[in-house]
Parts: structure tokens; sequence; C-alpha cells
């Protein structure tokens, strides 16, 4: 029979993976707790949030959720950083504060459609240009013909005008 602490966990764990559009795990060994507070403060702002949890807990709240088997990945001090909006917000702030710390890893996790992610996986997610660097790219993209049009169109304009101006340039100077 498990234990009341248990059942509750696994509900609290159950309920985050289902309120949450994937989560990454991550090694947090050798973590204090004013780094862990910084981690957490960053994921905040990335709209994610890091959750510790019994590895064999999180194992049974994915087959109740019918989610990917993870057991490879689940071993050791491990985190859950579960996160909605954009992927690659969460992933880019572990990263930053892995940078800064050098004591996290990312070990893994699951993605939208129960994608199951490696470590290189979810480092390649944190590589990746923020959603509003895309679309100001794509908007830049789709510009730029529409500026050289613009400019082919008024160079015969300005030629002829510079042509002009030099002609009256010309009949002042005699």
């Amino acid at each position: 029979m498990p234990s009341k602490a248990n059942v509750e966990m696994l509900e609290k764990i159950s309920e985050s993976i289902k309120n949450s559009e994937g989560f990454y795990l991550v090694d947090y060994n050798g973590l204090s707790v004013k780094e862990a507070q910084h981690l957490r403060k960053q994921l905040r702002e990335a709209d994610a949030e890091m959750k510790v949890y019994k590895n064999n807990l999180v194992r049974l709240a994915l087959a109740n959720a019918e989610m990917p088997a993870i057991d490879e990945m689940l071993k050791g001090t491990c985190a859950c950083v579960f996160y909605n909006g954009d992927p690659s917000e969460a992933a880019k702030a572990i990263k930053n504060v892995s940078k800064e710390l050098k004591k996290l890893e990312f070990v893994g996790g699951i993605g939208e459609n129960n994608t199951v992610l490696s470590a290189d996986d979810v480092k390649a997610i944190a590589d990746l240009p923020s959603r509003e660097e895309i679309v100001a790219k794509l908007l830049g993209t789709m510009n730029n013909p529409m500026v050289g049009i613009a400019r082919v169109c008024n160079g015969v304009q300005q030629g002829l005008v510079t042509a002009l101006s030099a002609i009256v340039d010309q009949k002042n100077a005699a």
C-alpha cells in the first residue's frame, strides 16, 4: 500500500505533466539553494518552473498519462522543468544559467506530441532563435524585394534630377 504522501506527490506530478506543453530533465547535482533560486527565477521569466520529484514517481506519472517511458534518463539527481509557450525560452534559460554556474546539465525530456528528446535535442532547442527573432527575420526577408523595387523605380527619377542639376550648375558656371 503506497503512502499518502507518495499518492499526493503522484497527483501533483500528474497535474504538472497535464498542465504543461512539455518538460526537460536537468541534472542539478551540486547546485546550492541560492543557485537553485536563481535558476527558478530565470525559468519563471520564461514561463517555466522547476520541480524536484522522486524518479520512481515521475515514471509512474508518465505511465499513468500514457506518455513514453524515459527510464534511462531518470537516474540520479534529476529535476523536471515544465514549460508552457515557447519551448526554446525555457531551454535558453537553463542554458544561460548552466553557462554561468557550470553545474547544470541537460538530460533529456519530452516535447510536443510526446516526443522523447535527448540531451542533444534539448541543447539544439536552446540554440534556436526566439519566436520574435524568427518573425523579424521573416518580415525582413519579405520586405527586401519591395525595398529593391522602390529603389529601382526611384533610381530613374533620381538620375534625371542629378542630370538636370548638373546642367544647371554647368550653365551657372558659364
